[in-house]
This record gives structure tokens, sequence and C-alpha cells, in this order.
């Protein structure tokens, strides 16, 4: 298949660029920068069949133009922060996956994933977190207080509103977590504070390049539409620093830190276990998430 991948220098992008390729798809990478960073991942095979250009997003003309063509897309392209908590994130993200998501309707291209995030519930960013349950699933009410999270809520609400008007289409909107090549980064000697509002949590980088591929290629006919996903890890990540794992118990944790919050029916969020069901990206995905 002939992808395109847009934000294809970040983090997640060069991962997914790297497991196309391998997978045998071509893959045309869309950034801002001059010219691409994944040059030193890719073989030379994968090299023949990576093609580079630099575009602003912002730009609707610009954008229809980069996705001509393409069989699908997997959009990574966005401030990945708040930034300054005013207007540059919010308005950059919105409307580039609004120029996204039209093109591609525009152009009959109909295979979409798009990454949205976890913050889209109050997490990390937000003044006060406000989880209902654990662990989180994609039934969570959603209520950022932040540009980032509310950016990417929208663009989870521009996919809905596209596919009211296109139905052919299918679009994945993929809340990440914070994606890694390995759980050792995702932690705090200290769990309290901010690290606690993002609940140890973190996403192997691979498997999120997976999860992605799966939501744009892989044709199982176990959904259709636009459907949300948290993708995560299934256990939380709370590190030490030293070589070891630290054995600190799920349950301690949550006792600790979110006395308050209930534990769904049918679940027990203990030992290493995480804070997020990722049971909806197995059943429609068949994504299981991997650490390397």
């Amino acid at each position: 298949m002939k992808l395109v991948v847009t934000g294809c220098n970040g983090g997640v992008g060069k991962r997914v660029v790297k497991l196309a390729l391998q997978r045998d798809h071509s893959v045309v990478g869309l950034d801002l920068a001059d010219g691409p960073f994944t040059d030193n991942l890719l073989t030379t095979q994968e090299a023949s069949n990576f093609t580079y250009l630099q575009v602003d997003l912002t730009d609707y003309e610009a954008s229809l133009a980069a996705i001509r063509g393409c069989e699908g897309i997997i959009h990574l392209a966005a401030h990945p922060n708040p930034g300054d908590f005013v207007v540059a994130t919010h308005n950059t993200n919105v409307v580039a996956s609004w120029n996204v998501l039209r093109g591609a309707a525009e152009l009959g291209i109909e295979r979409i994933a798009q990454a949205s995030s976890v913050n889209v519930i109050t997490m990390v960013y937000s003044k006060k977190c406000d989880f209902r349950y654990f662990p989180l699933d994609e039934m969570h009410p959603c209520l950022p207080d932040e540009p980032y999270g509310l950016s990417k809520l929208i663009c989870e609400i521009q996919a809905d509103s596209i596919i009211r008007r296109y139905p052919a289409m299918r679009i994945a909107s993929l809340r990440l977590h914070w994606s890694i090549p390995d759980p050792t980064l995702a932690s705090c000697k200290d769990p309290s504070g901010r690290i606690k509002q993002d609940l140890w949590g973190y996403v192997q980088e691979d498997s999120a390049a997976d999860a992605f591929l799966r939501a744009v290629v892989e044709e199982n006919g176990k959904w259709s539409g636009h459907e949300a996903f948290f993708i995560a890890s299934p256990k939380h990540a709370y590190w030490d620093g030293t070589s070891q794992y630290c054995p600190i118990d799920s349950r301690e944790l949550r006792v600790k830190y979110w006395p308050d919050v209930p534990i769904k029916a049918g679940f027990d969020v203990s030992g290493m276990e995480g804070f997020f069901d990722c049971a909806k990206a197995k059943r429609l995905l068949d994504w299981v998430h991997i650490d390397k």
C-alpha cells in the first residue's frame, strides 16, 4: 500500500516509517523540516521506497497536493504538548487534522489513522485530574482543560463529522500514551507530583507504530466508521532509577495517590497491572502491546 506518514520526523513518525517499509509498503513522509530525519534508520532497499516532502499541513492546498495518489494516511504531525498553553498548539493541531481528513475525503482516500492522545482525559497537563474509574477506557468522559488535550478531542470530533458525510471512510483515532523505546524512560524515583497524573504509563514505540499500521492496512472486518482506541502498555512503569523495576504494587499506588477512584467491576488493578484498559484495540485492531 502507498502510505502517507505526516510528522515523519517525529519520534513516533520515524518508527511508523521504518515499520511500514519493513512490511513492504511504500511511504511518502511529510514534515516541516528541510529533509527527513530517518536516513540513519533505513536500509538501502527501504530508502528506495521512501519519498520525503516538506509540507505545511495548515495550508489546505499544499496538504491536498501532498497526499494525492496515496491509499492510506497515518497522521502524526502536531504540536506534542500545550506549549505556552495559549493558541499555537490548539490552532495548529486542529487545522492540520481537518486539512488531512477533509483532503482525504475529497481525494477518495478511505483509510486513515490519526494520533490522538490519552490527554483527551484530564491528565499530566491538566490543573486537576478527573478520573471516574480505573482502568481507563474509551467510555470515560473526556473533559480536557488545556489546549493540547482539547485539540486532540476536536480532531476526534472532526473524524466523527467526516464519517457522517463520507461513510465509506474508516478513521482510527489512536489515543497514545508516551511513546518510548523502553519503560525505564517513563519513570521517576518519586511517583508523586505530575508523574502521578500520567498514571505511570507509556507505550513501546514499535508497538505504537504497529497499532497505526493495523488501523490503516488491515481489513479484518471488525470495525468501520470512526473509532477511538487507547494505545498504552498493560503494565505501569513505576521505576526506582536502579537496574530493576521497583516492586511497588499498582494497588499501593492507587491507594496512596488516587484513593477515591473506584475500580471497574471485573477488574483488579494490582501487581504490575496498569491503569489503562486497551481491550478495544485488541478486539477490533488485533493489537497487543509488546515490549522490545
